[in-house]
């Protein structure tokens, strides 16, 4: 009896560190309405900060939890500046736009934390008069454990009064509720939004900076913790505090137990338990709908055929990259059979999002699908390169067919919780099925044929499978599939109106989405000779995120583009120290600055330089 107890009061421990992190990240959406990839960035600037400020403070008790308040109002402040002087200019954008853009924020602070304390992990002292141990049963249970139990319902407690018992807090609900009568009313949203954005910061830095005493402090500790974070806050409703807490608590005693009676799928559980919420309560436990209205749409031209001109010069790419590997050399090849890859990925996730209007968090999920199941028919099944080659994209089809089936029932930020949990429920399964997948240590020997063993073969493979299913993908775009998909994006209600099954041609098209992008995994499996989770993981879905609106959301030529520009100038900046600083600078003068991509700057220079066509009266 003792033994649980201990894990109940475990679990209960490492529910109110989650519930600080989630709590800011759901104060912070249900206000903004930003899905803040950087609020976990925001934690482990916390831990950073009180690690740097309990050094310089006398060691007692005042000194450390001094350190620790400190730490978390200057990452409230770090917080509120952002959002000032980035965040508050996307808040018209699509939620693609604000993932990317705080995503590129955590690139930014992970490498300003990389220059200011190295790479190497930090440990912290133990807080003064909780270093101990309580017996409980005869189980030994750290006191700041405890402390650490009293300390979350004290937040929730604390943060109670701030919204039901101050004229902030009611204008807070105010804004939650209907922004724009908020407006009409005469209420500075833009400073109610940036004081939000600071206590969601300086809870995450709260909660950073109380994990000082229980873990070291690690570069790693944004990315470890955003991920829970985010199926905190969807089982317990966005916008809701007291789902948090309430989520928090089931997801904690989950890891407590799970460890003991499913250790096979501990990392699944979490995952599965938010999957499950989302198709039963979209909205989380004790959230609310979502009103509609939040999401803006980028003006878009109609879809037109190319040109003559167009095609020339699309025949004539084709031919010089094919010709390519006359007369260039190997890492040149390397390099062109990573962009063409990269471009079939993307174009199936702008085929998704573009024309269906579904944002997918989790593409990368089915690229891992194929990529795993072309290595596992080549190697466990020891099946011929032809059939591995075909058969991985049907691995990816089946799972795009069984989460689409779910997705598609969805919509919104809703939507893209919903992706992204399906990819951490592959994601998981692929990195503790050891017996099969080879776990964190990926699956080798995925060679070629004999015939197409060269670096040449490979190279011209990939040009045929990237262009033919690229080219199918635009043909899917001009049939009137695609015509399908565009009316049930723009007006779903008319179309519905006229008979069309709106969420059948989506589910079609994630199908379709899926397919491709399993189809890009399996000759990547092939072309490096391995394949890893990594591949499976958040931030290659956010790379192919980045591609699409690197390239033009709305164009068909946009994933090309963003495609190949990524590639190369990752390629080109990883030589250089602090790439991640570049690249999120990068990206975000693109998102502010270019929302509509390569594809629309191109565009509008064309327009520039084309003469212009005299009217006849």
């Amino acid at each position: 009896m003792g033994f649980f107890i201990a894990q109940l009061l475990t679990g209960l421990a490492s529910a109110s560190s989650l519930f600080l992190v989630a709590a800011g990240l759901s104060i912070i959406f249900g206000v903004t309405r930003i899905v803040n990839f950087a609020h976990g960035s925001f934690f482990m600037l916390g831990a950073y900060l009180a690690y740097s400020i309990v050094g310089l403070l006398p060691l007692g008790v005042l000194g450390f939890w001094g350190a620790v308040l400190l730490a978390a109002l200057i990452v409230g402040l770090i917080g509120a500046l952002i959002e000032f002087a980035l965040l508050s200019r996307l808040y018209r954008a699509p939620q693609l736009f604000q993932l990317v853009a705080t995503f590129a924020l955590v690139l930014i602070i992970q490498d300003v934390a990389l220059w200011i304390w190295g790479a190497e992990d930090l440990v912290g002292p133990r807080a003064p008069g909780l270093d101990g141990a309580v017996r409980i049963l005869g189980e030994a249970i750290p006191e700041y454990d405890l402390a650490l139990i009293v300390i979350g319902p004290l937040v929730l407690f604390a943060t109670w009064l701030l919204f039901y018992r101050s004229r902030w807090g009611v204008l807070v609900r105010a804004a939650t509720e209907d922004r724009e009568m908020l407006a009409a009313l005469g209420v500075n949203q833009r400073w109610l939004f940036t004081s939000v954005f600071f206590v969601g910061s300086f809870l995450a830095g709260l909660g950073g900076a109380l994990q000082l005493p229980r873990e070291s402090v690690s570069l790693l500790m944004d990315l470890n913790v955003i991920a829970e974070a985010f199926v905190v806050v969807v089982i317990g409703g966005m916008g809701s505090v007291p789902g948090a807490y309430l989520a928090a608590v089931l997801i904690g005693e989950l890891n407590a137990f799970g460890v003991l009676w499913l250790p096979e799928i501990t990392l699944v559980l979490p995952f599965l338990v938010m999957a499950a919420v989302l198709i039963a309560r979209p909205w989380g436990l004790l959230g609310k709908p979502e009103r509609g209205g939040h999401e803006t749409l980028l003006a878009e031209r109609p879809l037109s055929l190319p040109g003559p001109a167009l095609k020339a010069a699309l025949l004539a790419g084709l031919l010089l990259l094919a010709a390519l590997p006359l007369f260039a050399e190997s890492f040149t090849l390397v390099l062109m059979t990573d962009v063409m890859i990269a471009a079939l990925f993307a174009a199936s996730l702008q085929f998704m999002m573009g024309l269906g209007g579904m944002t997918s968090f989790g593409h990368a999920a089915y690229f891992g699908l194929g990529a795993y199941g072309a290595a596992l028919l080549a190697t466990k099944a020891a099946l011929p390169m032809v059939p591995a080659l075909l058969g991985g994209p049907f691995l990816a089809l089946a799972g795009a067919a069984l989460f689409g089936w779910f997705c598609v029932r969805l919509t919104g930020v809703y939507l893209a919780m919903l992706t992204l949990a399906a990819a951490q429920i592959v994601w998981s399964l692929v990195f503790q099925w050891r017996e099969v997948t080879g776990g964190d240590d990926g699956i080798l020997g995925v060679w070629p044929a004999d015939w197409a063993a060269s670096r040449e073969a490979v190279y011209w493979l990939t040009l045929l499978i990237a262009a033919g299913g690229i080219a199918l993908l635009w043909r899917f775009a001009h049939a009137p599939f695609g015509y399908l998909l565009r009316a049930g994006r723009d007006s779903p209600q008319r179309a519905g109106a006229i008979g069309i099954d709106v969420k059948r041609q989506q589910w079609f098209a994630f199908i379709a989405a899926g397919t491709f992008a399993g189809m890009a995994g399996a000759i990547f499996a092939f072309s490096k000779g391995s394949i890893f989770p990594d591949e499976l993981a958040i931030p290659r879905s956010v790379d192919g995120l980045v591609m699409v609106l690197l390239g033009g959301l709305h164009s068909l030529f946009g994933p090309l583009l963003g495609a190949g520009a990524f590639v190369l100038l990752e390629d080109w900046i990883s030589r250089l120290d602090y790439w991640r600083l570049i690249l999120g600078v990068v990206i975000l003068v693109i998102v502010t600055a270019a929302p509509d991509g390569i594809a629309g700057g191109l565009r509008r220079l064309w327009a520039l330089l084309a003469p212009r066509r005299e009217v006849r009266p």
